[in-house]
């Protein structure tokens, strides 16, 4: 399903040759990968993402090498395969909860059913703030909307950058086990890259950078 080949990434303008491990993730499988600030973590998941292209090697998801596709292919490519979940929450301020979701379905090109929002926020337990503006929104419920966003449109791989860091212990073990839920739901292939020690316990597959 996903699977990276000597991949490196270098920075313009900067002397340091990112070097990441191989990487082969079949469908419905979990990875933890673990590192300390600065380590290329977040390097990681973006070349993961097709948000950064290689400086050298391949990321193949779903038998396509994406730093091949041209931008717009590309964009495509990830609008409906990939689902982000950022350490910075991405939600559109003059949205609400609702028509939040049905912007990642319309711009994925995924088919807008209302029943389905409904579900995952009840899921997510945040239905009753579907009308709510982002910002009224605490911490860990703009954490589950994060994840409501990034699995609405059922992609094949999820992706996840310290979506537990800045969490609560109870909080954190909430927002872990959904997005594995969710995955597990979706059948998607999860992703979590963190420096966050707490969450080793949720995964038998681990990479420490």
């Amino acid at each position: 399903m996903i699977q990276t080949e000597n991949l490196r990434f270098q920075y313009q303008n900067s002397s340091e040759l990112f070097h990441f491990p191989n990487i082969n993730l079949s469908p419905k499988e979990d990875l933890l990968i673990l590192g300390k600030s600065g380590i290329g973590k977040t390097t990681f998941l973006h070349l993961l993402a097709g948000l950064l292209k290689p400086t050298e090697g391949k990321v193949i998801i779903d038998d396509t090498e994406i730093q091949l596709l041209s931008n717009n292919k590309l964009d495509q490519f990830r609008g409906k395969n990939i689902g982000l979940v950022f350490q910075k929450k991405h939600a559109i301020q003059s949205l609400c909860v609702f028509k939040n979701l049905q912007a990642r379905l319309f711009f994925s090109k995924s088919k807008v059913q209302n029943k389905d929002i409904e579900s995952l926020l009840d899921q997510l337990e945040i239905l009753e703030y579907k009308n709510s503006n982002i910002n009224k929104l605490s911490e860990g419920q703009l954490q589950r909307l994060s994840i409501a966003m990034a699995v609405i449109h059922k992609p094949k791989i999820l992706l996840a950058d310290e979506p537990t860091s800045s969490l609560d212990d109870e909080t954190c073990k909430i927002v872990i086990e959904l997005l594995k839920q969710q995955a597990k739901q979706t059948q998607a292939s999860l992703i979590v890259i963190t420096h966050d020690h707490r969450i080793k316990s949720y995964f038998q597959n681990q990479i420490n950078l």
